[in-house]
């Protein structure tokens, strides 16, 4: 199993595009066909191995047009690359799953199938008839110059698309794992309570067997006090994807490009960098680096990780991205929420007033 592409509903598609090209350099490589379309408008970017599909719907009842209208923008659907497209159907359909669209053979020999995943969001199976990293799907007029251009991975461009956050509803973590698990024959590969402050968050990581495809599932500990993930269940109007991890080959200068982009960071408080020599050696950068470009540094059994995350631009400021440097590193920085949130109590101590 590998990932096929990401498929975005979103309210102005070129707007969607322009912004995603600009600031994280994908090309625009196919566009639906229809001169004058009447249900929806796609338009198909690339950089490496990640395939964005960004969709607006214009007819009301269409799938793009439904979601934006609860959700605002977001990601609608993750379609997964399978042997059997029909048999990834039935195993889904059969651990419970809501089916969208039964199995079917396009013009070229490609067969598609979708079902529910969680909240809103869907997967679509796609048995493809030509080889992976070639988008060809019909009723799309195909640019093979830039597609070729956009398949280069030179840094610090994208790579590839590393991992999904999901945010799920309290109680829907244990039977959505079940899914992935049952249904669709993933691993569960790490899983961890995380406290923060008086707030707190229960998350387990699943992954395909090729290692390609995982999603980071995260739901509120109803034990704590309200935090992050039940604002974005809230904001967002149920559970969805929070956020995209962009996977490059140098953290430092990729976030130094977007920034010059115009693509605007969390900020990370001073008092973290002071306190990166004593919890670990980097093994790439310099302290300065990334105090420079408030970049995260964490670290497993593997190697180090350095991550950032963006500040979303969403209307509801739900959906954001992260850019994400693997140096070994196989986990996903969750001691970075701790290191982080005892850095910024530290500041404000050292402020004096409290406030932050």
């Amino acid at each position: 199993m590998q990932l096929h592409h990401v498929e975005f509903f979103v309210q102005d598609v070129d707007a969607y595009t322009a912004e995603l090209a600009r600031s994280y350099n994908f090309r625009r490589v196919a566009e639906s066909t229809a001169e004058s379309p009447t249900d929806a408008r796609t338009v198909v970017l690339q950089r490496g191995t990640a395939v964005l599909l960004v969709t607006q719907g214009i007819d009301e009842t269409h799938p793009a047009a439904v979601f934006t209208r609860h959700h605002g923008d977001g990601v609608g659907d993750l379609a997964l690359t399978v042997a059997d497209a029909a048999d990834a159907y039935d195993r889904a359909v059969r651990t419970g799953a809501r089916s969208i669209r039964r199995p079917e053979k396009l013009a070229d020999g490609t067969v598609v199938a979708t079902t529910e995943a969680f909240g809103d969001v869907t997967h679509t199976f796609v048995q493809p008839e030509r080889p992976a990293g070639v988008w060809s799907m019909p009723g799309f007029a195909v640019d093979e110059t830039a597609q070729v251009e956009a398949a280069r991975t030179e840094a610090p461009d994208v790579i590839e698309l590393d991992h999904f956050a999901v945010c799920l509803e309290a109680g829907v973590l244990e039977p959505t794992v079940a899914f992935y698990r049952t249904g669709l024959g993933f691993d569960e590969i790490f899983q961890e309570h995380i406290v923060v402050g008086d707030q707190a968050m229960i998350s387990k990581v699943v992954q395909s067997p090729s290692g390609a495809v995982t999603l980071t599932l995260i739901e509120p500990d109803l034990s704590r006090r309200p935090g992050q993930i039940d604002r974005f269940i809230k904001d967002h109007g149920g559970s969805g994807i929070q956020h995209i991890a962009f996977r490059v080959d140098d953290a430092v200068r990729a976030v130094a490009r977007a920034t010059e982009k115009g693509v605007a960071f969390l900020a990370t408080p001073g008092a973290y960098y002071r306190f990166m020599e004593q919890r670990l050696e980097l093994s790439v950068h310099t302290v300065a680096e990334l105090e420079r470009h408030g970049i995260l540094v964490d670290e497993d059994h593997d190697g180090q990780l350095f991550q950032i995350f963006t500040r979303s631009i969403h209307d509801r400021r739900t959906l954001f991205f992260e850019i994400i440097e693997r140096v070994g590193a196989r986990t996903f920085g969750s001691s970075n929420i701790k290191a982080l949130y005892e850095a910024v109590e530290a500041e404000k101590l050292a402020r004096g007033d409290g406030i932050w």
